[in-house]
């Protein structure tokens, strides 16, 4: 599983001209799965994203973690996180199929919420336009 976090002011998400999601303080994650990904892995992911400490405390030091500015999270499902560069057309077979992607896609996002985070979020598979105010910029791979 592979994820972009980036720290932003607000972000939204729109699918057909229409608002989908959207936060103010907190992160946009672009979340990848791929074919060998598992729920345990999903939960790994949740965990690392919910405790990432890159909100600046009271002397400008990256110390805080979402639950202590009162963030919220947008996720984005984003099979390109998967792609096979190795020609100038990319290739996305290295990307999980949508029966095994969406079950850990949703579990990801029930595993924010069950540490009491708000989580909006884009439509999976959907043509989706998403737009953020980036925060420093800080913005952060992980792959679990």
């Amino acid at each position: 599983m592979r994820a972009v976090v980036t720290r932003v002011k607000n972000a939204r998400v729109e699918i057909n001209g229409k608002i989908n999601g959207a936060i103010e303080t907190g992160f946009l994650v672009l979340l990848g799965v791929g074919p060998d990904d598992t729920p345990a892995q999903a939960d790994k992911m949740a965990e690392k994203i919910c405790n990432l400490r890159i909100f600046e405390d009271e002397n400008e030091k990256m110390n805080l973690n979402l639950a202590a500015v009162g963030g919220a999270l947008l996720v984005v499902s984003q099979f390109t996180l998967y792609a096979d560069t190795s020609s100038r057309r990319p290739g996305f077979s290295r990307a999980a199929k949508p029966d095994l992607a969406i079950p850990l896609y949703e579990r990801f996002m029930d595993q924010c919420r069950e540490k009491g985070f708000r989580v909006e979020h884009g439509e999976f598979g959907a043509d989706m336009q998403v737009f953020s105010q980036n925060d420093g910029p800080v913005t952060i791979l992980l792959e679990v």
